[in-house]
């Protein structure tokens, strides 16, 4: 009898810590979970935990059919912090500032927050800066950014499951003493894969993941003083923040012709010239280093940019495509130098800057950038203009990758790994 009984006993315990198990096995992976599940940094999981860890005001797009994600901050001028190409445990692909947010600190000069594509405005030097007050000298003590596109929050005016649409209206002082009545509205839409496929003109293998998305962004002059080479005049800006890599390189294609025709190819010189262990010029495509080691900015003109460029990292096997609007005709870009200037509107149209060490040693990043801008918005009361930018990453085997490099550069992933061999 008690040996029936204690057989009895072990074969209820088993039911019920089976049943236990089970149970722990659906807290853990059910939607009903109590258990957090923790992501490992450089992940688009952990990036969210962080954001909502530290309240940075976000709103959160999803792509109903894929892992694609991307995070907006209202509070950041609506820029997109970072997005991910396969959901929480897929890599975040936006530079995050994070001792800087952690510090709770807010500096009166600039805050580095980061985000793979922020809202910034030119000239950032010369006569009709706004980033230095009148008969100020232009170093970087007396640098400024202004708090609407460094602190202030954007009003959201629309939002759908795969948009937000911000606006924001505001005062600006230039370096001249005119004061600027600004409007400006960003709108940005996650593209899912019939969009995405339609701007990249070719199918998408089913192995690769991806992400993209577009930012509209609309300048309007909101006050009665025209804009023109007198009063000054902005551009807007888009600065996109990545992650670096070991093996990262950006690639630029450019118009090919004589520097007699096109003046020259690069700008290369904005922080020192940069090596050529660094910068390769070959057959129309500039090859720039972007591993995060080595502090250095390049800088395209538009006679000599083209609307599509990217970046490459081999070690991850990831591809991001950056393509800009350009103007149907010939237009001219604000120049951003600091200081005396010969020429205002002799601006870049495209940059690349890789991040580094500075003289004492420290490091803001690290982290790489590309960089779109507008022509001048020389306008008149009421007028505007608008820029647009589109932004893909896609990760998966390189003989997928090459073909779509091939399709849209005619090159390939090859190539770019063995530029600086």
């Amino acid at each position: 009898m008690q040996t029936k009984y204690s057989f009895a006993m072990f074969v209820l315990l088993s039911i019920l810590l089976s049943s236990c198990s089970s149970s722990n096995r659906k807290t853990s992976e059910g939607k009903d979970s109590k258990t957090k599940a923790v992501f490992l940094p450089g992940t688009y999981g952990y990036d969210l935990d962080f954001l909502k860890a530290h309240q940075i005001g976000f709103i959160e797009l999803k792509e109903s059919a894929s892992k694609a994600s991307l995070i907006l901050s209202p509070d950041l001028q609506g820029r997109v912090l970072t997005s991910s190409a396969n959901g929480h445990e897929g890599k975040s692909f936006g530079w995050i500032n994070y001792k800087l947010i952690e510090s709770g600190v807010v500096s009166d000069q600039f805050n580095a927050y980061g985000g793979e594509e922020r809202l910034w405005f030119g000239p950032e030097g010369g006569p009709f800066s706004i980033y230095f007050s009148k008969g100020k000298e232009q170093v970087f003590a007396n640098w400024v950014v202004p708090k609407e596109i460094d602190t202030l929050p954007f009003d959201v005016v629309k939002q759908t499951p795969e948009s937000v649409s911000f606006r924001k209206e505001f005062s600006l002082v230039n370096a001249t003493g005119t004061i600027m009545d600004v409007a400006v509205e960003r709108n940005i839409k996650l593209l899912n894969r019939a969009k995405t496929e339609q701007e990249l003109q070719l199918s998408l293998d089913t192995s690769l993941n991806y992400v993209a998305y577009e930012s509209e962004n609309i300048l309007t002059n909101n006050g009665k003083i025209a804009w023109n080479e007198k009063t000054g005049f902005l551009s807007i800006w888009l600065l996109s923040m990545f992650n670096p890599s070991e093996k990262g390189v950006v690639f630029i294609p450019f118009r090919k012709g004589s520097e007699t025709d096109l003046g020259k190819i690069v700008t290369d010189d904005y922080f020192g010239k940069v090596p050529a262990d660094r910068l390769v010029v070959k057959d129309g495509v500039l090859f720039f280093k972007t591993d995060g080691k080595y502090r250095s900015k390049i800088g395209l003109s538009p006679q000599r940019s083209l609307p599509w460029c990217g970046s490459y990292d081999s070690k991850n096997q990831v591809l991001t495509l950056l393509w800009y609007s350009q103007p149907m005709q010939s237009a001219k870009y604000v120049n951003s130098r600091w200081g005396d200037q010969d020429d205002p509107l002799s601006g870049d149209a495209v940059n690349s800057y890789n991040d580094g060490p500075v003289a004492d040693g420290s490091v803001m990043g690290p982290f790489y950038e590309i960089e779109s801008s507008s022509p001048a918005a020389i306008l008149a009361s009421g007028e505007q203009i608008s820029h647009k930018q589109r932004i893909f990453h896609i990760s998966g085997s390189e003989a997928q990758l090459n073909k779509i490099m091939e399709r849209i550069f005619n090159l390939t992933v090859t190539e770019i790994k063995q530029a600086f061999k």
